[in-house]
């Protein structure tokens, strides 16, 4: 069952109205702007700079004097939305105090030695405890790398408190002005997007010049503390309630899965029939003499004259010939019955239902295997249902040399290996398959579809038998001794029917 995502659209909505100026539309008493807070803040930042330069000068008398801040020029294709006219757009770096030079990674064996005392951050939040701490004081961190630069699924900017130790996965951003509200910058990195300041998609990444260059809407500090003010009061009500929606979406996700899940469990122990039964011996008499094992014996005496028909023919050309052994039904111990079924069906074993084969994969190293038209399928595209294009061809050549079979219409497709193991399909079109996926013919008087939803219910027992560890399967051979629970055809068919509709119903309930 894929993981149901959190909806964060209220919260984006949100984010952005407040770092558009729509979120707060005045604040009494406000007579300073936007450009006015940043000249005032570049004021201090040069100012702070001329006289660590001029300590500096005590020390080293040829200290260079640095270059002074000044605000940068922002394009008008670098404004992404309007802001309120008391704003102003400048660019992070000219806000904020780089402290990356700071940071210090520790390996993970490294960690394992230390004391868990304080937060070791990384570039999503906490991720170990350590036992010293570099950064004592409020400060901003922004992930530097990583998916979640581009994916977003958590927050990439945080406030980290307290005693903490920073590794090199997070930047590290200080601001010596009390003109700045750090949990504004906080939001506004997480209202926006980062795409273009992230380099790699394999690995995501942005550094410091590109973070430093992101334009900000820079807000008057009331106005800045005004938004923080309500984005922390309506904020909590936002995480209740997409909380809350989550839960809603999964709890109907998994009551539908295990709605599902029980109506096959009823339907392959015949519950799902039982009134029908009733009715049938009422109506026919003939009908109640018709059963499971009936059925089972029928196949196999088919079976036995089928292989018994094509030993004579071959005998005429080849007198030694070896005659087949006669197929017989097998005993199926107690302990092997999983569940009780109804008196009319007979308990077999999936081999006597169908004729199952695993495919096979042609050498990479003749290309003319792989021109042709005859429909190659491999594990990954199966689907659980039917199966009506495939991406891959083979020739009659691979068909041939690689004693591989064109399944019919109506073949039921198995996963053996891997990550796949139970995966199933139907076929909807004549195919071969590669050696990781088992192929059913069914039988005369099988249902493929009831076929198919028995193996559905059975999957957790598959994945349960097989063998091997970072490639686990389950042979052909165990699939053949799998028991099966056998109706009479036309109860097969019935089953199928309601069971369609039944699962039809959940779908909607669960859509």
């Amino acid at each position: 069952m894929a993981k149901i995502k959190k909806d964060t659209s209220l919260r984006k909505a949100i984010l952005q109205a407040a770092i558009t100026g729509q979120l707060i539309s005045n604040v009494e008493g406000e007579t300073e702007t936007g450009k006015q807070l940043l000249d005032k803040i570049i004021e201090e930042r040069n100012k702070k700079l001329l006289a660590e330069w001029e300590e500096n000068l005590k020390k080293n008398p040829k200290a260079k004097k640095p270059a002074p801040v000044v605000a940068s020029e922002i394009d008008e294709d670098e404004i992404p939305f309007e802001i309120p006219e008391s704003w102003c757009w400048c660019r992070l770096g000219e806000i904020m105090i780089n402290r990356d030079s700071e940071r210090i990674p520790l390996s993970v064996s490294q960690r394992e030695l230390l004391e868990k005392n304080y937060d070791y951050y990384g570039a999503s939040g906490v991720i170990d405890k350590v036992d010293k701490y570099l950064f004592d004081k409020d400060l901003l961190l922004i992930g530097e790398d990583g998916a979640n630069l581009l994916t977003r699924s958590t927050p990439i900017a945080f406030i980290a408190s307290g005693k903490y130790w920073v590794n090199n996965h997070a930047h590290v951003l200080d601001c010596d002005s009390n003109s700045i509200n750090m949990n504004y910058i906080k939001f506004f990195i997480n209202a926006i997007s980062l795409a273009k300041y992230v380099t790699g998609t394999a690995q995501p990444k942005m550094n410091q010049e590109k973070m430093n260059s992101i334009p900000v809407a820079l807000p008057p500090l009331s106005v800045q503390n005004a938004i923080v003010t309500k984005l922390e009061e309506v904020l909590p009500f936002v995480d209740a309630y997409e909380n809350a929606v989550l839960e809603k979406e999964e709890l109907k996700s998994t009551f539908s899965d295990k709605v599902k899940k029980a109506i096959l469990q009823e339907a392959i122990t015949g519950k799902l029939t039982e009134s029908w039964r009733k009715n049938q011996r009422l109506l026919s008499e003939v009908e109640a003499t018709q059963t499971g094992k009936q059925l089972l014996d029928r196949i196999i005496a088919e079976r036995n004259s089928k292989a018994l028909a094509e030993w004579q023919e071959k005998a005429k050309t080849n007198p030694k010939a070896k005659k087949p052994a006669a197929v017989v039904a097998s005993e199926i111990d107690e302990d092997e019955i999983p569940f009780e079924i109804p008196d009319s069906w007979c308990w077999c074993r999936l081999g006597e239902v169908g004729d199952w084969k695993a495919g096979s994969t042609p050498s990479r190293s003749n290309p003319d295997f792989y021109k042709g038209n005859i429909p190659w399928l491999k594990t990954g595209d199966l689907n659980d249902g039917l199966i009506t294009e495939i991406p891959e061809f083979v020739s009659e050549k691979a068909l041939e040399s690689c004693s591989m079979r064109l399944n019919p219409i109506g073949s039921i497709l198995i996963a053996m290996y891997g990550a796949t193991i139970g995966k199933l399909g139907i076929l909807n079109i004549e195919a071969t398959t590669n050696q990781a996926c088992c192929a059913c013919v069914p039988y005369k008087g099988i249902d493929n579809k009831f076929l198919f939803y028995y193996l559905m219910s059975q999957k957790k027992c598959f994945t349960e038998k097989a063998e091997g560890g970072a490639q686990p399967n389950i042979s052909r051979e165990k699939l053949v001794i799998h028991p099966f629970p056998l109706p009479p055809i036309a109860e097969q068919q019935k089953i199928v029917e309601i069971l369609e509709q039944m699962l039809q119903l959940c779908e909607k309930l669960g859509g």
